[in-house]
């Protein structure tokens, strides 16, 4: 179980994330969504520790996350593993090497350090890394590099190293944000198969509300960094979408129409 306890970030005079508290059971799958600059990358940097918060408190299966310090706190980001939008591959690298950077999650002081200069993973992270690719379709492009790959291969691959970490926890800040229809639906398949199979919890970031309809078994959406809305995605009416974005009801009305003749035409 992840927790968040009246969980604050204020930058100067805003408050990004705004006294959020809300419990996720371990292998839910949670879709967040909310206008841009409503909180929501905010929110899952905090779950993670990239920032610190400035009120409030995580805990994960009764353990407090925000007092982690040292070498604990690097565990918890290993458990707690990001997927960023821009994939943050190292594109002059193969695929492969990419995925087992995954690994250095599991390596502290000397041995990280030699792993990094010399590329020394051993036989069995190797091992590890080739399964993630053949597992989402990956494996005949293990040793091209990065730069060569699509935006949705890319993704997966990313999807990959944070496997690597062997995580407790998905973060998927805006994965498919970048991607055409075809890819974000294979990047999402992706998450929604380690969600199932592997128990994995996934927090992700969403500006797709079909998607997150389709994909997730719980919605939180996001308004100037408060929740104002946690339910399940049949909850989720045209009334409640318009309050959420802002917009006239009849306006997303005939957007929604649009949209979906849109689809039918694809």
């Amino acid at each position: 179980m992840l927790e968040l306890q009246g969980l604050t970030r204020r930058f100067g005079a805003t408050a990004a994330v705004d006294g959020v508290s809300l419990a996720v059971p371990a292998g839910q799958m949670l879709g967040i969504i909310g206008r841009s600059g409503a909180g929501k990358s905010t929110l899952l940097r905090l779950v993670n520790r990239l920032l610190e918060p400035s009120a409030g408190r995580i805990l994960a299966a009764g353990r407090d996350v925000t007092a982690l310090r040292g070498r604990a706190l690097r565990d918890w980001r290993r458990d707690c593993a990001m997927v960023f939008q821009q994939f943050n591959l190292v594109q002059r690298l193969d695929v492969l090497t990419n995925v087992l950077l995954g690994r250095l999650a599991h390596q502290h002081g000397l041995r990280r350090a030699l792993v990094l200069l010399a590329g020394s993973f051993g036989a069995g992270e190797r091992a590890m890394a080739l399964a993630a690719l053949e597992r989402f379709g990956l494996l005949e492009v293990a040793l091209q590099r990065a730069e060569t790959l699509s935006g949705g291969q890319q993704q997966r691959v990313a999807l990959c190293r944070a496997l690597l970490q062997q995580p407790r926890i998905i973060l998927a800040d805006e994965p498919i944000a970048s991607l055409d229809p075809a890819n974000a639906r294979t990047v999402m398949d992706a998450l929604r198969q380690v969600n199932r199979e592997d128990g994995l919890t996934v927090l992700v970031n969403l500006h797709h509300l079909d998607t997150a309809r389709e994909y997730c078994d719980r919605i939180l959406a996001m308004q100037a960094g408060r929740v104002v809305f946690d339910g399940p995605p049949a909850a989720l009416t045209a009334e409640r979408i318009a309050a959420i974005y802002g917009i006239p009801e009849a306006d997303f009305a005939a957007e929604a129409e649009a949209a979906a003749a849109r689809a039918a035409v694809a």
